[in-house]
């Protein structure tokens, strides 16, 4: 199948589906926690799938994509945390959290590979 968007990349799919969880996991979360760590968690999430978007649609160097690649895992990893400190902070369970942090994983792995691949050709 040929990329002809960046919709078309399943890593950006799944990225979409994690913000959309994280989304709905922060719905719980105290008010007071609104400026905090619901606006860190929910920025940091969205910025995974904006970042591969940005640059699949500069068609700029493998370089320039690879370097947005870095920058959509490093989101991911802040993305992991935050909801790693919400368990902490007893915001959520682990067992409500789990099905996301799989999530994450699995597009971790994507983007280094995607990345790897990138660099590669």
């Amino acid at each position: 199948m040929k990329i002809e968007s960046h919709r078309d990349l399943i890593v950006w799919q799944k990225s979409m589906d994690m913000v959309v969880q994280i989304y709905q996991l922060t719905t719980n979360f105290p008010a007071t926690e609104i400026y905090r760590i619901t606006s860190q968690i929910t920025r940091a999430a969205i910025s995974v799938p904006a970042n591969i978007a940005e640059d699949h649609a500069r068609g700029s160097s493998k370089n320039d994509y690879a370097h947005f690649l870095s920058i959509s895992k490093g989101s991911l990893m802040e993305t992991e945390t935050f909801l790693m400190l919400a368990v902490r902070l007893n915001y959520l369970s682990l067992d409500q959290a789990n099905s996301t942090l799989s999530l994450i994983t699995e597009i971790s792995k994507m983007i280094t590979s995607l990345r790897y691949r990138i660099l590669k050709s």
